[in-house]
């Protein structure tokens, strides 16, 4: 059924989302697209979820594209139909991650391939276990460019020397290198992996609500803004959230050595 192609659960504040097509690694087919932003809109609207990991079932994470469900669409090409997947399912996917109003951590479990490391970066921190991978086979071995924010992503955490590499050399780059080049937060022994990532999701749910939208939206900023532009959103920024009640709570709690900081506040 589709419903159990993403399975979700919440607990204490924390979804755990988990990619669930083990025999296929996980492919991104239409199928799991659509039950996958299902899940996204449904978490979206719970005002109870305060942080997500996202995950793969077995022995993968994602694979990336479902190649064997490809085909043309009536008079349509496959490239045809292929990119008007992308503009209903697969973009809004990366759109939607992106625009969670609470911190989104991925678990990379195994292999992730192709679209599968768009779905990976488009989390604020990423995690993969020491068995996994990252891989782009696109331009190699199927000459198509890489897709899923693969091409905004990976210039921007590893540098566009190692990007281009990635996406020409047809290698496969270990989670361990992976953590080295910046690519993610941390590589993480196997059986971990999933309790690493509900500590830091712990944590992070705890962090005031705007906390994430406000950083994101910053890092963002820096990345078209000059200097003298981004200095001069960051103040802006502060002058509206330094007279937020989470600032004058962190402050006492820093005054009064006490553990913890602003509490959470509704996001605007």
């Amino acid at each position: 059924m589709n419903d159990q192609l993403v399975l979700c659960d919440v607990y204490d504040g924390v979804a755990s989302v988990t990619l669930n097509d083990p025999a296929k690694l996980n492919p991104i087919s239409a199928l799991l697209q659509a039950r996958l932003r299902e899940v996204l809109a449904q978490l979206r609207d719970d005002k109870s979820v305060r942080a997500m990991i996202v995950t793969g079932a077995g022995k993968g994470f994602c694979v990336g594209a479902d190649l064997g469900s490809m085909g043309a669409g009536g008079t349509r090409s496959l490239g045809e139909a292929t990119a008007d997947s992308m503009d209903r399912l697969s973009n809004p996917i990366i759109h939607e991650m992106r625009d969670l109003p609470f911190p989104v951590i991925c678990a990379v479990n195994g292999p992730a391939a192709g679209g599968g490391v768009g779905v990976a970066l488009a989390a604020d921190i990423t995690l993969a276990a020491r068995s996994a991978y990252f891989y782009l086979p696109f331009l190699p071995r199927l000459g198509i460019v890489p897709d899923l924010g693969c091409t905004w992503f990976l210039p921007r955490l590893v540098g566009r020397g190692r990007a281009l590499g990635l996406a020409l050399l047809d290698e496969r780059l270990s989670a361990e290198r992976a953590e080295q080049w910046g690519l993610i937060w941390q590589c993480v022994d196997d059986g971990a992996l999933l309790d690493r990532a509900r500590g830091l999701a712990a944590r992070l749910a705890r962090l005031p609500s705007h906390a994430i939208l406000e950083a994101r939206r910053a890092f963002d900023s820096a990345e078209r803004h000059t200097l003298s532009e981004q200095l001069q959103y960051e103040r802006d920024r502060q002058r509206e959230l330094i007279d937020r009640p989470a600032f004058s709570e962190g402050v006492r709690a820093f005054m009064e050595k006490r553990a913890g900081g602003p509490k959470q506040t509704a996001p605007k």
